[in-house]
């Protein structure tokens, strides 16, 4: 018999501070890729000490995160941490702030693909090339998002090597052939050269180059010794970014330094030519010449747009999570959180938002959607701040595991100055992007306005109380509460779906250990066929089964479909646990007209037993 563990041996998990860094990273590293042209557009020569402020204020914002994960190692973010400080109205700005992020990650991460593909095809570099191409990559990541997709964490740190590994080089290049202090002395003239709003600008703008934070958060749930990895996937992170940001700038504005029109303006390639291939820009006037620019440009060219096609994607299934959350909190109307009949993902909302980030990008204005971008960050950091100041007062005696430094007591509370700064850091930089940009001001206020009054309706609707937190409920399940196991086997019959009931148990039977649940849909293939005959219709069918366990318990669930003959699906489910050494089998009690019936199914692995059964009673949809 497979070993049972006791629930108070629980909560073991597997993801250390480097799997926690390299995703996060994976997000926050693509904005590289599109944040210096918009911030060298407004910041002009003073760019470095932009991204630098800018970077001082994120690692205030990574010190609050930081400190909210651990307290409550949960997916959400921003929006957990206000469901706990505050209400469910606070949590769902929160939340429809962060949707905005996901949305427009999408949309600038998609629209910056084409203009590195130039390297390939000049006309994807200007309009309308750019525009029509941005939105087929949204269309067809939306799509392959709806039959379901996933991120492969093994390639992103492939990916985060090399894109480190490129960034070094061209840094170490830029160092020795044009670095000059004199040119970087002389792009700035304080006051003119930027103007102190644009700079404001820059500072506020430059902040979309450290957003992504929230990746670790909503994979603290994963996380080993959280207490300890949370922290320093965050420092990692924040070290590698900083360092990055603090010499390309310095690197590009002396390739490009900033120089004067005849109308009197000041302008640097690097905001200007460059504005939507930065990366690119450096390569060009980065001094070398020949076969090796010409290779180093179509390199970073590739390297740019599929790292910028994994932060597309990335902000689709972000989407695809967090509606589906959403929904469950009651926070959006049921169908945001409904799912394909045949493919068992959130389409509606998929296709919603993704139909949302096309608009974004039909002006083919990068500076609006990097402003809208921030509007949304800075709404979903401040909150985040100011529910984490909140906590310290509410909940004085609340076990944190680890705390930023620089606390001081005010009144009775120990608060953090870290989140005190960072929190007028970020709410300052979002008055700045209303203040200085009335179109964001006037998408920004009606995407806002639109979640909250769609929120309101639908809680006057459901008779739910506006600030009072009501999930979904979902089925108990049957007599397990009590036993934890560390790996367990959903089976799933030809032609059955994963109910709520099947993943309920599932989860609630492995806790919080990571790919504890392998879901295994069974595929019958006819005697006359060879098992290995095409059957691709049916197989798509059952592969949607273990993408819908991957939307409702993420890294927790793993699956492949197996084939059978008709007859022995008991056996082959008898073997499969078996072969992964599961501690229990789950699988569904048919019912023939209201009654309980004891399939072949049933029969053979009772009898076999390769571990624990738990039948779940409950007639799969």
């Amino acid at each position: 018999m497979a070993r049972r563990v006791p629930r108070d041996q629980g909560l073991r998990r597997i993801l250390g501070a480097s799997a926690l860094y390299s995703a996060a990273y994976g997000n926050v590293g693509s904005s590289i890729y599109y944040a210096l042209g918009v911030t060298a557009a407004f910041a002009l020569g003073l760019t470095p000490v932009a991204f630098l402020i800018a970077g001082l204020i994120f690692i205030c914002t990574a010190a609050t995160y930081a400190e909210g994960t651990v307290m409550y190692p949960e997916a959400g973010g921003s929006s957990s941490f206000a469901r706990h400080a505050f209400n469910e109205l606070v949590s769902f700005i929160a939340a429809w702030g962060q949707m905005l992020n996901y949305t427009i990650t999408a949309a600038i991460s998609a629209y910056f693909v084409p203009h590195y593909l130039a390297v390939f095809w000049a006309p994807l570099g200007s309009a309308p090339g750019d525009v029509i191409a941005g939105a087929v990559v949204i269309l067809a990541l939306a799509a392959l998002n709806i039959r379901g997709a996933e991120e492969s964490t093994r390639f992103n740190l492939v990916l985060t090597i090399l894109d480190i590994a490129t960034q070094v080089v061209l840094v170490a290049i830029g160092v020795f052939l044009v670095l000059s202090p004199d040119v970087l002395v002389s792009n700035v003239q304080l006051g003119i050269a930027p103007t102190w709003p644009d700079f404001a600008l820059g500072i506020a703008v430059g902040m979309i180059a450290y957003t992504g934070i929230e990746t670790i958060s909503n994979m603290s749930e994963e996380a080993r010794d959280a207490a300890r990895t949370v922290p320093q996937g965050v420092i990692l992170v924040v070290i590698t970014v900083l360092a990055l940001y603090a010499f390309i700038p310095i690197v590009a504005l002396s390739a490009m330094p900033v120089v004067q029109l005849p109308d009197g303006s000041f302008v640097t390639e690097l905001g200007t030519t460059y504005a939507d291939d930065p990366i690119l820009g450096i390569v060009e006037n980065l001094g070398v010449s020949g076969a090796l620019k010409e290779a180093l440009k179509i390199y970073v060219g590739l390297l740019a747009a599929v790292i910028l096609l994994i932060a597309t994607n990335a902000g689709m299934i972000g989407v695809s999570r967090l509606s589906y959350s959403m929904g469950q909190h009651r926070q959006l109307p049921e169908a945001i959180r409904r799912v394909h009949p045949r493919y068992r993902t959130p389409y509606i909302a998929i296709a919603f938002f993704a139909v949302a980030a096309i608009v974004t990008i039909l002006p083919g204005r990068a500076e609006f959607l990097a402003t809208l971008y921030s509007f949304g960050a800075m709404l979903s950091f401040t909150i985040a701040h100011a529910a984490v100041i909140r906590m310290r007062k509410t909940e004085p005696d609340a076990v944190r595991e680890w705390m930023p430094p620089l606390n001081f007591r005010f009144r009775g509370t120990l608060l953090p100055l870290t989140a005190i700064v960072g929190g007028l850091g970020t709410f300052l930089a979002w008055i700045v992007v209303m203040a200085l940009n009335p179109v964001t001001l006037l998408v920004g206020s009606l995407w806002m306005a639109i979640g909250i009054v769609v929120y309101l309706l639908y809680r006057r609707y459901q008779n739910l109380p506006l600030r009072e937190t009501v999930t979904v409920v979902m089925p108990e399940p049957l007599g397990v509460e009590e036993i934890e196991y560390r790996s367990v086997v959903v089976g799933l019959r030809p032609g059955e779906v994963l109910s709520d009931e099947l993943i309920t148990t599932a989860l609630a039977l492995t806790s919080q250990t990571r790919r504890a649940i392998h879901v295994a849909p069974l595929l019958a293939v006819p005697a006359d066929l060879p098992l290995d005959a095409d059957l691709t219709e049916a197989e798509e069918a059952a592969q949607n089964e273990i993408e819908r366990g991957r939307i409702e318990a993420g890294l927790r669930v793993t699956g492949k479909v197996v084939r059978v003959r008709e007859g022995e699906e008991g056996y082959s489910l008898d073997r499969l646990a078996r072969s992964l050494d599961a501690e229990a089998v789950i699988v569904d009690l048919p019912t023939s007209h209201g009654v309980p019936v004891y399939d072949r199914v049933l029969r053979t692995l009772l009898a076999k037993r390769p571990c624990r059964v738990i039948v779940v009673s409950g007639e799969a949809k």
